[in-house]
């Protein structure tokens, strides 16, 4: 018994000692392969830590690019005038019934003419030069002498706007089908009136329109208006497909708002303003804006004038809480302009620019309705009166056959 209890305490003493002394250390004969490897393994790491370094330094410059790189309007140095004007055709302009138009203008408050330079046909109406111009081969000389009218107007101190129809284009179909919209089964798509148009992801199209625009900007106009800035809505359209736009991952109304900012750019170099026709419906619509590819403050942003397209016969019944739009002129017209203002306002940004508003107002009876009422000098009086009631104090009056009513413009002061 006593040796058991013996043996006992010497365990514990012996267990003891070993808890109070330091714990054991293993001296191991490494190879030199395993130096070399282990030392191997840190370089690798470190390397491995490095390129992590470098791939997040990277990334934060590339954010700090992109931040720096953010569009912003570019002005041109061109003097901006308060414009009151009328549609005139090309057919018009090129006539010598022209000059009777110039007195006329001459006798009263208007001071501005928005000319048809490439129409709805896709012809380019005066002797225009440029290679890609020459390549294509769409002038028609509807206008034959374009310097003698430009100087003509200037004369009588009238602002000059060209109008180019942009992404409907019938002429093209012949002659660059491969830039025009295409059917999932490849053929041409065409719309209810026959009328191609191009795929608007197509920026080698962007550069014909913007050639035609600058070289108007060099005959001397003041301001180049885009007019169908937007992508067809007709029936057929759901089987049109767009490559381009899986490829960048670009919506409509992100490449519409980019060729507006494309062509502000371009324009703003040349010293020349630039607005954006639009359909009066997009203001307060998201449906309207996504099916067009309209955003009516976005491209407000990129634009010098927003031209919405406010006809009152645009709009269906029960529009403003009118019964027939139509019928009521001063109100379908203010209610337009207000949703307008509203719009603006909720994008407004203190210091970050915003395009003047200047809206297409009706000068045209529209007998296509099944109501409709009649369109004389009193009634675009009250289009052109909800127009400044509503805060607004630019406007341009369309009539396709340049039949105006010259009672509704007040006399030259």
């Amino acid at each position: 018994m006593k040796k058991v209890l013996a043996m006992i305490l010497l365990l514990s003493l012996v267990l003891l000692g070993c808890q109070s002394q330091t714990p054991l250390v293993y001296n191991v004969n490494k190879s030199d392969e395993l130096r070399e490897y282990e030392a191997e393994s840190i370089r690798e790491s470190e390397f491995e830590e490095s390129l992590e370094r470098q791939k997040n330094l990277a990334e934060s410059e590339s954010l700090a690019l992109a931040q720096a790189e953010i569009w912003t309007k570019k002005k041109p140095t061109k003097e901006a005038v308060k414009v009151k004007g009328i549609y005139i055709s090309s057919k018009m302009a090129g006539s010598a019934t022209m000059q009777k138009v110039i007195d006329r203008i001459d006798s009263t408050e208007l001071n501005a003419v928005v000319i048809d330079i490439l129409d709805d046909q896709g012809r380019i109406e005066y002797d225009m030069p440029g290679e890609l111009i020459a390549e294509i081969g769409s002038v028609e000389r509807t206008i034959p002498d374009i310097r003698s009218l430009m100087k003509s107007l200037k004369d009588h101190n009238i602002y000059t706007i060209a109008r180019i129809v942009t992404f409907r284009d019938p002429y093209l179909e012949n002659v660059k089908p491969e830039w025009l919209n295409h059917n999932a089964d490849g053929t041409v798509f065409h719309d209810n009136s026959g009328m191609t148009w191009i795929d608007p992801y197509n920026r080698e199209a962007w550069e014909y329109k913007i050639q035609v625009a600058e070289q108007c900007a060099d005959v001397g106009f003041d301001e180049i208006q885009f007019d169908y800035v937007r992508f067809c809505t007709e029936k057929g359209m759901n089987s049109v497909v767009y490559p381009d736009a899986e490829t960048n991952g670009m919506g409509k109304t992100d490449i519409i708002t980019e060729f507006v900012r494309f062509a502000s750019d371009r324009l703003a170099a040349k010293g020349v303003f630039m607005s954006a026709d639009v359909f009066g419906t997009i203001i307060g619509s998201y449906v309207d804006t996504v099916s067009v590819g309209q955003d009516y403050p976005v491209m407000a942003g990129a634009a010098d004038y927003m031209c919405p397209m406010i006809y009152p016969s645009h709009y269906g019944n029960g529009n403003f809480g009118l019964d027939v739009p139509d019928a009521h002129p001063y109100e379908a017209i203010l209610g337009a302009c207000n949703a307008s203002k509203k719009d603006l306002a909720l994008e407004y940004q203190e210091g970050v620019h915003q395009a003047k508003v200047r809206p297409w107002l009706q000068g045209f009876t529209a007998s296509y309705l099944s109501e409709y009422i009649h369109y004389g000098a009193e009634e675009v009086r009250q289009e052109i009166q909800a127009v400044y009631d509503a805060g607004y104090d630019e406007w341009l009056i369309w009539n396709a056959s340049n039949d105006y009513p010259w009672d509704a413009f007040l006399p030259a002061a």
